[in-house]
């Protein structure tokens, strides 16, 4: 305990030495001074409760050895007293001491063997005893009362939020719920020229400024080697092909963009440039667009 001591005292004086050098170190900066303080409280602090437990140590040595010499003097055998944390385990676990076991044996035995009528740790029993006020509690504020809500309904409640922040997200940029699945193409001038142009200066080196085709497939025919639809055409400039030329342009270009690009690619069908590359993929005919009968007897009655 003494090396103990010794040792918190050359601590906390380290501890004040470095944070003085810290302290000049860092100027006057305050936060930098409030933490040297607690932490320099804290080191005390830590000094004085090791003190005390040597402190109360050295007291119970000294006690018991006078209670060993009045028990000598009296002619007794001295009985040392237990400890507080004995005394409390012995309490939380209901241990009865070995001399008076004989008031626990059962009045039965088997060949000599006899049996203890031992009861629950009262710890034990008081653990049981929360559970069952924890379970009225619970029954009555969640099912009963519904003072506050059960699992399920938090779930519901969180998803519900997160849905909303997601079409709060997707409101304030566009741009970023356009994906394979729902991206449809733009037949807007503005957005058109903006593909164009990602067009000529990303994709004509493949592709030709006319879209013939040249290390890349033709554009302008109606093959189409991983498909002809917006869908398509959009998975195949964000993801790129593997083993090919063609690279993920998805990591570079915003879906936006993949959007105007692959609209402005479609526009390319059938306009027929010089030397085209030949035919490569399978023939691709987009579905014609069905109208509905009512919409039908609407224009016809106008």
């Amino acid at each position: 305990m003494k090396r103990l001591i010794l040792f918190s005292i050359g601590l906390v004086s380290s501890f004040a030495t470095q944070a003085q050098d810290d302290t000049a170190s860092t100027g006057n900066d305050p936060l930098v001074k409030f933490y040297l303080v607690v932490g320099f409280i804290f080191a005390v602090s830590l000094l004085v409760l090791l003190a005390l437990i040597y402190l109360l140590r050295v007291i119970n040595i000294l006690a018991e050895k006078a209670a060993r010499e009045n028990a000598e003097r009296s002619g007794k055998v001295y009985q040392p007293a237990p400890s507080l944390f004995q005394s409390f385990w012995d309490t939380i676990n209901g241990f009865v001491p070995k001399e008076k076991e004989a008031t626990l044996v059962m009045d039965h035995n088997y060949d000599g063997i006899t049996e203890l009528d031992n009861h629950l740790p009262p710890w034990w029993k008081w653990l049981f005893y929360v559970t069952i006020i924890w379970g009225v509690f619970y029954l009555l504020t969640y099912h009963i009362f519904n003072s506050l809500p059960l699992q399920t309904t938090e779930y519901n409640t969180e998803v519900a939020s997160a849905e909303l922040e997601m079409q709060k997200l997707n409101a304030a940029n566009p741009g970023a719920k356009i994906d394979e699945a729902t991206v449809e193409a733009t037949t807007d001038a503005k957005m058109l020229e903006n593909g164009k142009s990602t067009f000529l200066n990303t994709c004509s080196s493949c592709h030709r400024k006319d879209g013939g085709g040249d290390i890349g497939p033709n554009l302008t025919d109606e093959y189409w080697k991983h498909g002809g639809s917006i869908k398509n055409v959009f998975k195949t400039v964000n993801n790129g092909v593997p083993g090919t030329n063609m690279v993920a342009w998805g990591g570079v270009m915003s879906p936006e963009a993949i959007r105007n690009v692959a609209s402005y690619v479609l526009t390319l069908q059938g306009s027929n440039p010089a030397n085209p590359k030949k035919a490569e993929g399978d023939l691709y005919k987009p579905e014609a667009k069905t109208v509905k009968a009512d919409t039908v007897k609407k224009q016809s009655s106008l």
